[in-house]
């Protein structure tokens, strides 16, 4: 049985997602945010304690593009990867690291110096700086979508686009989607219909109430219908 291990709309939202658009079997754990912090247990499983931490028998993964790359794989065949002999294998690669690499490593640090430090140590400018370089990347994004194309690569979803798909919904977490261009609001509301992606939200909330958690114990990012959760 698959396990993950998850903070809410942290980056372990990707292999979320992967798992409930593929329909696989999985048990899902929710800690506080952040768990290194208020559930230092868990670092007996994950030393660093950081999100997310997927084991599936012997393998134990901790960085969510990658495991989403893997979930698609190891438990295909899925039309969520994209095969070596397919032309856009390698913008697929690129676009799925992409989402990580470029576009949520500067909104780590808008997140950590405009609302997770203490106060007397945010850097409102550092933030700031940090959500325009991550906006100024979405150019990449907008530029690709602007031939009437749905999805990064391949013709079709894959998991690329959960990939920079999470760092959009980051984005909109952090109220920076109303600068998001008409390209990439488009392609987010596409994103944001599916069914999967719905499915993972709605996991989160069910996942908390069968943990018998407070909503104020494990919330790090906003849950939609947190109020109701």
């Amino acid at each position: 049985m698959i396990r993950l291990y998850h903070c809410i709309n942290a980056r372990s939202f990707r292999p979320l997602w992967t798992l409930e658009e593929m329909r696989l079997s999985y048990e899902l754990t929710v800690l506080p945010f952040p768990p290194r912090a208020l559930a230092p247990e868990y670092k007996q499983l994950n030393p660093l304690g950081t999100i997310p931490l997927m084991l599936d028998g012997d393998t134990r993964m901790t960085e969510s593009a990658a495991i989403c790359h893997y979930l698609a794989t190891r438990h295909g065949p899925s039309p969520l990867a994209v095969a070596v002999d397919e032309p856009d294998y390698g913008a697929f690669l690129n676009w799925t690291h992409f989402g990580e690499a470029t576009l949520t490593f500067p909104q780590t640090l808008v997140l950590r110096y405009s609302r997770f430090e203490p106060k007397e140590r945010r850097q409102p400018q550092v933030a700031d700086d940090y959500a325009k370089w991550f906006l100024a990347r979405l150019r990449a994004i907008e530029s690709i979508l602007a031939d009437g194309r749905e999805f990064l690569c391949a013709q079709r979803f894959t998991v690329a686009d959960i990939s920079v798909g999470y760092a959009l919904l980051l984005g909109t977490l952090l109220q920076l989607d109303a600068q998001y261009g008409p390209q990439v609001r488009a392609y987010w509301q596409r994103l944001a219909r599916r069914d999967g992606y719905a499915r993972a939200q709605q996991a989160q909330k069910d996942a908390i109430r069968r943990q018998g958690l407070a909503i104020d114990e494990v919330l790090g990012m906003p849950l939609p219908g947190a109020a109701t959760a």
